[in-house]
């Protein structure tokens, strides 16, 4: 079965805690659209209560249950409406897959006095200032949990530096006494093991021991079926290893993570696989700025080579393709943004191609209302033939034209896909098989192109778009199949 996950969740949702109720509703949809894998927002509270996307990790015992920060809830609901939708996902043989944030804590409950130096924030090695007083938010003791399910207490020995000085009210990069940051890292800034707030220290014993306990604490009661880990480059690389192959021991035995190792550099990605002993997948950065820049070239892009250096093309069974994300969508620290207009024709290299692990995204498959972004056209519809038709078998049919993809998914059920990121583009090929085989353009169904006698086709697409032709017979399934998907909705009241 080919893998096709959709990250649930985007930056600027309402925080109106009801993303799991969604969620559980349209279990059914996702699956029968063709979806298998759903990556779920992190689940525990965050220092913003319920305005916190989930990155500013505060209490990873909280999943929407105690009065933290504002809330019971988090921004997307309560623990039980949360264990519901993973329940309500499995049923319909979804795997759920948790984002984990281990790499930093925010909003500490109390201030505590400690020794550090502040470093110069674009070379973490260098030393700004020397040793010196400070006083730090780095007391956790989550007080409203009262030691439910754990009664480890974070103070400053816990991590290795953090960002704020109470005592003087500067934002600086404090490494505290006694600490180094950890070499096996990202060399980006020097050394990236620090990126925000307070940062876990994985030398620290006590640290590891609860790291592991909690990770088994999760894991049980959840039953997740794999992660998506935040901010890897960030963490010591050989952290993960041991600790997926304990969380596999436990629950529902998570077999499947993937790493968030945001870099464009290839041979970074390839590195950390190999330090990590290729204990998860990556998500493919390279591929999604090569797709940034194909939407940006004005034609001038030669997309024949658009999977030339990424983790996709070199080492598949560990890449994770996407078009874009949370972190990427506009207003966001990393925005990349695919154009518009090119999100068809990404999507389709994605999940109509060779890709084994494609994520789309929640703002393109719903819209951005808070950016007036629609959602984007035929996603669904592609989503669908990748599930139901699309063969491992790829013949590819480019051609000396450095501005046309075109492809065709050799088959029981075959799938020709061509697009363009300048003007009209044909392709005419021959497959004796296909002969007298009627092909519906799914982008436009009025457009139907036939293999003749002997089994010659012109398909074609219109200037700066996306054309997928499969068998008549298999849209009209599709078309029957995607109108039950349609998530059912209350039934209105009839007003009097």
């Amino acid at each position: 079965m080919k893998k096709t996950m959709i990250q649930y969740f985007e930056w600027d949702l309402p925080a109106d805690r009801t993303l799991y109720k969604k969620l559980t509703n349209e279990a059914s949809s996702l699956a029968r659209t063709g979806f298998n894998m759903v990556w779920m927002p992190p689940a525990t509270k965050g220092a913003g209560g319920v305005f916190d996307v989930g990155y500013g990790a505060y209490d990873l015992y909280d999943l929407g249950e105690f009065n933290q920060k504002g809330s019971r809830s988090t921004k997307y609901g309560t623990k039980a409406q949360y264990l519901r939708a993973i329940g309500a996902l499995q049923h319909k043989q979804i795997d759920v897959i948790a984002d984990v944030v281990l790499n930093h804590k925010m909003g500490g409950d109390t201030l505590e006095d400690a020794i550090a130096s502040t470093v110069i924030r674009y070379d973490r090695n260098e030393v700004q200032e020397g040793t010196h007083p400070v006083k730090t938010w780095t007391g956790f003791t989550f007080a409203e949990r009262n030691n439910t399910y754990s009664s480890f207490q974070w103070t400053w020995r816990h991590f290795t530096g953090t960002d704020y000085n109470a005592a003087t009210g500067q934002n600086d990069i404090l490494l505290f006494e006694n600490k180094r940051w950890n070499d096996r890292v990202s060399h980006e800034n020097g050394n990236y093991d620090f990126i925000m707030g307070c940062d876990v220290d994985f030398t620290n014993p006590d640290v590891l021991s609860e790291l592991y306990t909690w990770g088994r604490w999760y894991t049980q009661l959840t039953g997740i079926n794999g992660f998506r880990l935040d901010a890897v480059k960030n963490i010591d690389s050989s952290f993960f290893k041991c600790w997926l192959e304990e969380m596999h021991r436990t629950g529902n035995h998570p077999d499947f993570a993937v790493g968030e190792f945001w870099t464009g550099d290839l041979w970074e990605l390839k590195q950390y696989l190999k330090d990590c002993d290729y204990c998860m997948r990556l998500m493919d950065v390279p591929l999604h700025y090569e797709l940034q820049r194909a939407s940006m070239s004005n034609g001038t892009y030669d997309i024949r080579h658009l999977f030339l250096n990424t983790l996709s093309r070199t080492d598949p069974h560990h890449a994770c393709a996407f078009v874009d994300n949370h972190d990427t969508q506009p207003g966001q620290s990393l925005e990349s943004w695919v154009l518009d207009w090119f999100k068809t024709a990404a999507y389709a290299s994605i999940l109509l191609y060779r890709c084994e692990c494609p994520c789309v995204f929640y703002g393109d498959y719903y819209g951005l209302p808070s950016s007036g972004r629609e959602p984007v056209h035929n996603l669904r519809e592609m989503v669908w033939i990748r599930s139901h038709l699309l063969s491992d078998n790829m013949l590819d049919l480019f051609d000396e034209d450095r501005q046309k993809a075109c492809w065709m998914a050799y088959g029981p059920h075959p799938v020709v896909v061509i697009y363009t990121i300048a003007d009209w583009k044909e392709k005419v090929f021959t497959e004796p098989n296909y002969a007298g085989y009627r092909m519906v353009d799914v982008m436009d169904p009025s457009h139907v192109e036939t293999f003749d006698a002997q089994g010659t086709i012109r398909v074609t697409c219109r200037p700066g778009c996306a054309s997928v032709y499969i068998l008549e017979k298999d849209y009209a399934r599709m078309k029957k199949e995607l109108e039950k998907a349609v998530p059912k909705r209350g039934r209105k009241t009839k007003r009097i």
